[in-house]
């Protein structure tokens, strides 16, 4: 019988796409005044492609910036704290967030977060979204010392909510580090769609909406008993 279900933050509940496209609009018209010698689409598609998905630290992302658009009135540190203090007021969900988590949580799971990042801004992201109260474990990267796909993190998570790898499922969208991370542990593993990615032949389920998820899960509590 399947006890948790954890999940990716970035592409899984967040939908970072949306959210920076968004975030880097206001920021742009926040900062305006030292931005307006740049055409905002450029500003904002040069971000998108520096960051590529969120691989590449956010301050070399604005060091990138300020140099190639020869920014005089502002400072890559100043576009960093922005970044820092202002994103979580542009956090998007995925459609039928909340109320997956709530079917789920009501239905008896335990729930948990495991996300690659920075700690501070990861919890903010969380916050952003309005779901902490939801979750029963978060684990972040940065203070565990520890990155997905290793079966460290995993490992610790599932200590902390007390159960084994064969009573868990990971729902994320990267194809290695979340679907075959958690496999590799012994963890069910859901693909949330991401059509950048190819799709993984290790994934026990697809799922193109969150909503599906709570079915999926029954359907697995199905072949296991």
């Amino acid at each position: 019988m399947l006890k948790a279900i954890l999940f990716d933050l970035d592409g899984t509940l967040l939908d970072r796409e949306t959210s920076l496209k968004q975030f880097i609009g206001t920021q742009y018209d926040r900062l305006i005044w030292g931005l307006h010698e740049i055409p905002k689409e450029d500003y904002i598609s040069r971000f998108i492609e520096l960051d590529c998905r969120g691989y590449v630290w956010k301050d070399k992302v604005y060091q990138s910036l300020i140099s190639e658009f020869s920014i005089k009135k502002l400072s890559w540190q100043d576009l960093l704290n922005d970044y820092e203090n202002q994103f979580i007021h542009s956090c998007v969900p995925f459609p039928h967030l909340k109320t997956t988590l709530e079917t789920l949580k009501t239905s008896g799971y335990l729930l948990g977060i495991i996300t690659n990042g920075l700690e501070i801004f990861q919890h903010r992201t969380i916050q952003g979204l309005g779901i902490e109260n939801y979750f029963d474990v978060i684990i972040i990267s940065e203070s565990e010392g520890v990155r997905k796909p290793e079966a460290e993190i995993f490992d610790r998570a599932l200590q902390k909510l007390r159960v084994k790898a064969q009573q868990s499922v990971f729902v994320g969208d990267h194809p290695t580090i979340d679907v075959l991370g958690a496999k590799s542990f012994g963890m069910k593993a859901v693909w949330k769609r991401d059509p950048y990615w190819t799709e993984p032949i290790e994934a026990d389920a697809i799922i193109d909406d969150l909503s599906l998820l709570p079915s999926i899960i029954q359907s697995f509590n199905h072949s296991i008993n």
